[in-house]
Order: structure tokens, then C-alpha cells, then sequence
């Protein structure tokens, strides 16, 4: 809209909660003509609160020390701050410890299910029942769900982000350092490593269509391991990006280890490469990937 720069700015800030209260605001359009929505993860591209926002919405309650800080950081950049919903005014289920009144009626009601038992871990489906297609992806794209609704037999998955890509890989451009993962502006038609760029494609699934790479944004590896490295560790991948770097770059080994080893790049790839599993279990056949 053209007039939006002319409407009151508000936010919309989520601590722990569901993402309930952001899907009601959103099922209205009412507020659309009234004011300027400039923040909310869940729908809008933004880094962060600008600093001259009228109104804070501000939904979930408080249950990390993140919430805190995103919660006064929110709050010293709004004219006025709104809890919304029940979360944000008591604290809601997330809130319910051992010792809550809550839970103490829950356990004596002789009519109740019980309550669920945390697990030490988050684990993947298989280890409880079998799966008869894999589909990866953080997350998957469109046309790959189509293409597992569908079952089409005929569908072609790149083996590799690369053959997607379409950038060149070029001899002669050898970088002496990493300029970065995802920012700064980069040549249109020139592999991103051969540009300095930390981009594990070579070592990633295809089938995405190199959304990330084609634009010029390094590949983290979210549509997980390609086949050469299904039942691999994640160290064997990391070993073979090593190779990659020391055969197309003249970066040195150290700052290519740094690059690996950083908490922003090892969040992704050390996730979405870990596909080892307990040897009890099936083993996941390269057949079942989409």
C-alpha cells in the first residue's frame, strides 16, 4: 500500500508461546488500512523493532533469559506496549511446574489422562516407527511436497546443489580468505566459493533449486547429506568441505576450520547432517529420499 509509510507503525514481538495469537491477528484484515505492520517474525522480513514504533504487541510469556532480553530490548523501542493473550498475562501452560495448582488438580483428578513424561532428548521418528519416505528439507519446498503427495515416480532430484545452482566453478579465481556466508553483494554467474563464500553445496541434497545459492546466499545445507554420505558422520562431511576448499581456494586450513567450527554454520550443518543412527535400527536406504 502507498500510504503505509503515513500510517502509525506497530510491532508485534513473540516470547514462548504457539503463534496462536499471531495467527487471529492475522485472519482479520481490518487493521490493514489503519496501520503499518514494520515487525513480526512470523510474516515479516525484518531484522529488528525500529526504534520509532507507536505500538508493541507483545504475545507468549516470559520462559528464557532470551525472552527477557527480547522483551526490554522490544520495550525501549515502542510508545506503547500491549500483552496479548493469555501467555503474556499469566504465563500460560508453558508455566505449569511441579508444583503449580494446575498440575497438583490434574494429578487428582481420578478422570485425567496423564501427563506427558519429558524425554532427555528430541528424536527422529524412525527410531520409534518405520517411515516409508524421507522428505528433507528445512523446509522442504513446494514442489517437493508435491512431488511426495503425488509419488511421482517420475520426478529428477539433483544429486547435488551445484547441478542447480548453475554458477561457474573457475580455476584460475582462487580466494585467499572467506569473504562470508550470507551477505555482501556477489558475481551472478561465478561459484560462490570461487568468490570467497563459505557454501557447503557440494556436499548438500539437491532438489531445492539452489534457492539460496542462485541469488547469491551460501547453501547451509538444509535439504541434509546427499547420497554419497547418507550413513556418514558428521565429520566425514566436514572432511570432505575441507578437500573442496583446499582444492578450489587458497584460504588457509585454519580459517577454514574456524569457518566450520562457528556456532552459526555448525548449528546447520552439524543438524542437518547427522543422519547416523543407533545400528538396532533400519537402515535409512538411499530409495526412500526424496
Amino acid at each position: 500500500m502507498e500510504n503505509n509509510r503515513e500510517l502509525p507503525k506497530f510491532a508485534v514481538l513473540q516470547l514462548s508461546g504457539c503463534s496462536g495469537c499471531e495467527v487471529s491477528l492475522l485472519n482479520s484484515d481490518e487493521w490493514i488500512d489503519n496501520v503499518n505492520l514494520v515487525y513480526m517474525p512470523l510474516v515479516v522480513s525484518s531484522n529488528k523493532i525500529p526504534d520509532d514504533v507507536e505500538v508493541l504487541l507483545v504475545s507468549g510469556g516470559v520462559r528464557t533469559d532470551e525472552d527477557i532480553h527480547n522483551l526490554r530490548k522490544g520495550r525501549s523501542r515502542a510508545r506503547r506496549l500491549i500483552a496479548v493473550g493469555t501467555c503474556a498475562l499469566s504465563g500460560g501452560v508453558a508455566q505449569i511446574r511441579d508444583d503449580h495448582p494446575a498440575r497438583e488438580a490434574f494429578l487428582r483428578s481420578s478422570h485425567r489422562l496423564r501427563l506427558p513424561d519429558m524425554l532427555p532428548h528430541a528424536y527422529p521418528l524412525d527410531r520409534f516407527v518405520p517411515i516409508d519416505l524421507y522428505l528433507p528439507g528445512c523446509p522442504p519446498t513446494p514442489e517437493l511436497f508435491i512431488t511426495a503427495l503425488t509419488q511421482a515416480e517420475d520426478a529428477k532430484i539433483a544429486s547435488i546443489v551445484c547441478q542447480e545452482c548453475g554458477r561457474k566453478k573457475l580455476q584460475d579465481m582462487r580466494p585467499a580468505s572467506i569473504t562470508g556466508m550470507r551477505s555482501g553483494v556477489t558475481l551472478p554467474d561465478i561459484c560462490l566459493i570461487n568468490q570467497g563464500y563459505f557454501c557447503v553445496g557440494t556436499s548438500t541434497r539437491g532438489g531445492c533449486g539452489a534457492l539460496c545459492t542462485r541469488p547469491g546466499h551460501a547453501c547451509v545445507g538444509c535439504r541434509g547429506p546427499a547420497n554419497p554420505y547418507l550413513y556418514r558422520e558428521p565429520a566425514f562431511v566436514q572432511d570432505n568441505l575441507r578437500k573442496v576448499f583446499r582444492r578450489m581456494t587458497d584460504i588457509p586450513e585454519a580459517e577454514i576450520n574456524e569457518a566450520l567450527d562457528s556456532p552459526w554454520l555448525s548449528l546447520f550443518l552439524d543438524q542437518f547432517t547427522d543422519y547416523t543412527q543407533d545400528e538396532s535400527l533400519p537402515l535409512r536406504t538411499k530409495d526412500k529420499f526424496i
